[in-house]
């Protein structure tokens, strides 16, 4: 990825390709580059903003943008999205992955080749899912997570996404290698703890990693120490 480390380059808007950090926040990730630019070039007001958030246990590709690249922020979170990560089989948290207490085992010993590519074949395409209670989404004014933190539920809608491509590229029990691509608005999350209930075992995600954001690819990026780096060299 080339961006340009200018003050002008930075205000006047650059995409940039961020590698978010394990248990930062996007929030996090998006206020400390936005401090950084500031502190660098002694501006008092730039615009930052994200192109869709990860979960703080997840990893991976972020599109960043600044100044007036800000206001094509909708553009980039339309795209296509691709994901690497591992279900574990056994078990479910309230959370559909690590951040809350693993709960609810049940045994996975009917778990076979064929019926994970059966089960995997079931969610591709257009499928309705619930996102978890932990999100952020807001219901009634809340946030989904605020209403979960306080031991409360509540009816959550599904909503239509698209599945586009799912493979399971290595599988050793209880844990499930993933690869998946898939519309605006899926969460993974659901999908782990969907394919658990599927598999009448239960499941829930421990792992994941954002590889690709339409045609901008992890590959590309820059990891959030070499960014602030090269902002160091400039100052």
């Amino acid at each position: 990825m080339d961006i340009n480390f200018s003050k002008y380059a930075f205000l006047e808007g650059q995409l940039l390709l961020i590698d978010k950090p394990l248990e930062w926040t996007s929030f996090q990730l998006v206020n400390k580059i936005r401090w950084a630019i500031r502190k660098t070039y002694g501006i008092k007001k730039i615009k930052v903003g994200h192109a869709g958030t990860l979960d703080p246990l997840a990893t991976g590709l972020m599109l960043i943008c600044t100044g007036k690249m800000t206001k094509q922020i909708d553009q980039f979170m339309g795209m296509e999205k691709s994901y690497s990560g591992t279900f574990r089989l056994g078990a479910t948290t309230p959370s559909y992955d690590l951040e809350t207490t693993v709960s609810n085992p049940k045994p996975f010993d009917h778990i076979s080749h064929d019926l994970l590519v059966k089960t995997r074949n079931a969610f591709l395409g257009k499928i309705q899912q619930k996102p978890p209670l932990h999100s952020a989404i807001k219901k009634d004014g809340k946030r989904l997570y605020t209403i979960a933190r306080a031991g409360e539920t509540t009816e959550i809608p599904s909503r239509e996404v698209t599945i586009t491509s799912f493979e399971l590229p290595n599988t050793k029990l209880p844990d499930v290698d993933f690869l998946v691509s898939c519309s605006k608005g899926t969460y993974i999350r659901s999908l782990a703890h969907d394919f658990g209930q599927k598999l009448d075992c239960g499941a829930h995600l421990v792992s994941l990693r954002r590889t690709a954001i339409g045609s901008y690819t992890l590959e590309d990026s820059l990891t959030l120490d070499a960014f602030l780096h090269s902002l160091e060299g400039k100052s």
